[in-house]
C-alpha cells in the first residue's frame, strides 16, 4: 500500500484486475497493477489539489478464487486502515475488471459512498450489491471481449431502478484494457469521484470543469 497524508477530507482506493483463479502472488510489474498505477497517478493529479488521498491496492494473490473472494479481504483491510488513519471520511472505490467486482463487494461498507466500475467483471449480478444510497458509475468499452458490457449495462439499469444514483457510460469500439483513449477513462473517473465527494459536502462543487464524461 502506498503512503498517504495523515489528514484528508476523503479517500480513494484504486483496485486492479486479476484472474478468476490464481494463487500466484501479485507483483507490481503485472499489467493489471501497472494499468491502475497510472490511474492512481492521474487521480492524484486531479484530486490531490483537494486534499483527497488516493492509494492503489496490490492484492496478495492474483485470483478471485471463489468462494474465498481473496481480493475482497485485502480491500476490506485497506479501507479499515484508511478509517483508522483518516477517520470516518467518505470513501470512493475505483476498480477495473476484477477490481470492479471487488468494488461492488465493498459498496455496503458504511463509509463507502461512491463506486467507479471500469469494464467490470460482474458474472454473478454483482451490481446488485450496491446499496440504494450510493453513487455508481460504470464505464465499458462496447467491443470488450473479456468482460460483458451488455451485462454491466443491464446491472447498472437495475441499480438505477432500485434507487442507486447510477450511470452507465459506453466507449464505442473500445476493448477491455483502457488502451483506447486512456485520458477519457481517467477523466470520467476523476469527474465522477469529485461529483460524489461534492455531493457529500467534503469538497467544493467543481464549476470550471469540462463535461469530461461526454468528451
Amino acid at each position: 500500500m502506498e503512503k498517504g497524508s495523515p489528514t484528508a477530507p476523503a479517500y480513494v482506493l484504486v483496485l486492479p484486475g486479476g484472474k478468476p483463479r490464481s494463487q500466484a502472488p501479485s507483483r507490481c510489474w503485472h499489467l493489471s497493477n501497472l494499468r491502475m498505477t497510472w490511474m492512481a497517478w492521474s487521480l492524484r493529479c486531479t484530486l490531490g489539489r483537494h486534499g483527497i488521498v488516493v492509494e492503489r491496492l496490490q492484492y496478495r494473490v492474483r485470483g478471485w478464487n471463489a468462494p474465498e473472494a481473496s481480493p475482497v479481504h485485502d480491500a476490506r483491510v485497506a479501507v479499515e486502515r484508511a478509517r483508522l488513519r483518516f477517520g470516518d471520511v467518505p470513501v470512493a472505490v475505483v476498480g477495473h475488471s476484477m477490481g470492479g467486482r471487488v468494488a461492488a463487494h465493498l459498496a455496503a461498507l458504511d463509509n463507502v459512498r461512491a463506486i467507479a466500475a471500469l469494464a467490470p467483471w460482474w458474472p454473478a449480478s454483482d451490481g446488485e450489491l450496491v446499496p440504494a444510497d450510493r453513487s455508481l458509475m460504470v464505464a465499458h468499452g462496447t467491443a470488450d471481449r473479456w468482460t460483458d458490457p451488455t451485462s454491466s449495462r443491464v446491472q447498472t439499469e437495475r441499480a438505477l431502478a432500485r434507487g442507486v444514483n447510477a450511470s452507465w457510460t459506453p466507449l464505442p469500439g473500445a476493448g477491455h484494457f483502457m488502451l483506447t483513449r486512456p485520458r477519457w477513462w481517467h477523466r470520467i473517473t476523476a469527474d465522477f469521484v469529485l461529483d460524489a465527494f461534492a455531493a457529500a459536502g467534503v469538497v467544493a462543487a467543481p464549476t470550471d470543469r469540462k463535461a469530461g464524461r461526454h468528451a
